[in-house]
């Protein structure tokens, strides 16, 4: 029981310590998930824009700076319609926001850019 107690009494404060300091360098441990990794990798990309999507862009009145900050940095990829593993530039499909979504986009992602194909409004 004297070995528990010791161990706590380390453990404990050693806990609030860490969470204290990786909470003031903004550490996170969503960017290891598959949907952030591929939004992170998308983001730090050219993007390039199909005539297709620039006509829907102008028709749904949504802008180049809604499109990258809300559409894609908070959408939700469908792994199940897209082609993860396609050979050289994969596509994806996110929808935005995650629950009820009311865009979906459809993208490549290459090796230099990032190839936006499609916009859809849903509802």
């Amino acid at each position: 029981m004297k070995k528990i107690k010791f161990f706590l009494i380390g453990l404990i404060p050693g806990l609030i310590i860490v969470f204290f300091v990786l909470n003031a360098k903004g550490a996170s441990c969503s960017g290891y998930l598959p949907n952030s990794r591929v939004i992170a990798e998308t983001l730090s990309k050219d993007f390039e824009y199909s005539e297709n999507l620039k006509n829907e862009m102008k028709t749904l009145k949504v802008d180049e700076k809604f499109l990258k900050d809300s559409i894609i940095t908070l959408g939700k990829i469908d792994f199940d319609r897209s082609h993860a593993q396609k050979k050289p530039c994969p596509d994806y499909v996110i929808t935005y926001p995650k629950e009820n979504p009311t865009y979906e986009i459809t993208f490549e992602k290459c090796e230099e850019k990032a190839v936006l194909s499609s916009l859809k409004k849903l509802r």
